[in-house]
């Protein structure tokens, strides 16, 4: 296993740098003053490439994921780890390349779907830390020989926790735009180059740690619940 968490973690690094490299040439196009809100509104052809390449990086990570599992139940780990490993080094990248973010409490625009999310620097990085301990917790006891399924009263703590964390990078955003449009407008892109206007002049105003951390909280009562009854079990 060691062998293969180096070529994953290898490719991971690779596929951040290249996450990287886009975000520099958006800057250059977009923001040649440097990333800061309110964002500049880019042309509609460019934000549906944008949301369109987010989620054929989701699939290149599945891909790898299904690659490097030997068993069906660590598809997720491999997929959570690939994901948390490329995540932490697209920060390193741009630190290296264009020194930003600034610090680790840098607001950033985290990501598209289903919504624009928002959130401190250090937040996404905190939850790429607890991804990559879920995803060894897995594959350590895959490779012992224990069925690692996760059942399915962890999978819905792990969903509860997903939402916990993605109300809490949306909510701000959700909160600038709920006063012109409705859910279905956002989502329909009935409205949508208004929607892009009005984007424009969005700031993010602040970030609900305590909704965060209750996310972080259930994911790690997940893991020790998931940890625990399989060291309890027999392989």
């Amino acid at each position: 296993m060691k062998q293969q968490i180096f070529w994953v973690t290898f490719f991971a690094i690779g596929m951040a740098f290249v996450e990287s490299s886009v975000v520099v040439y958006l800057r250059e196009l977009y923001y040649p003053g440097g990333f800061d809100f309110p964002l500049r509104v880019i042309d509609s052809h460019i934000a549906i490439t944008e949301f369109l390449r987010e989620a054929a990086t989701l699939v290149m990570l599945l891909g790898v994921a299904v690659l490097a599992s030997k068993k069906r139940a660590e598809i997720p780990a491999w997929f959570i780890y690939t994901f948390a490993i490329w995540d932490i080094f697209y920060y390193v990248f741009l630190k290296a390349i264009l020194n930003w973010p600034a610090s680790l409490l840098t607001w950033d625009l985290l990501f598209l779907i289903p919504l624009i999310w928002t959130g401190p620097v250090v937040a996404p990085m905190i939850n790429s830390i607890t991804m990559i301990i879920l995803a060894l917790v897995i594959l350590h006891f895959s490779r012992k020989g224990y069925r690692v399924s996760i059942q399915w009263q962890e999978w819905a703590l792990i969903i509860i926790g997903c939402l916990i964390t993605i109300t809490a990078y949306t909510m701000d955003y959700f909160n600038f735009i709920s006063s012109e449009f409705s859910l279905r407008e956002v989502f329909s892109f009935s409205r949508g180059d208004e929607l892009m206007q009005y984007t424009a002049n969005y700031v993010p105003v602040s970030f609900n740690w305590y909704v965060f951390v209750a996310g972080e909280m259930l994911f790690f009562i997940t893991i020790w619940l998931y940890a625990r009854r399989l060291m309890h079990s027999n392989p």
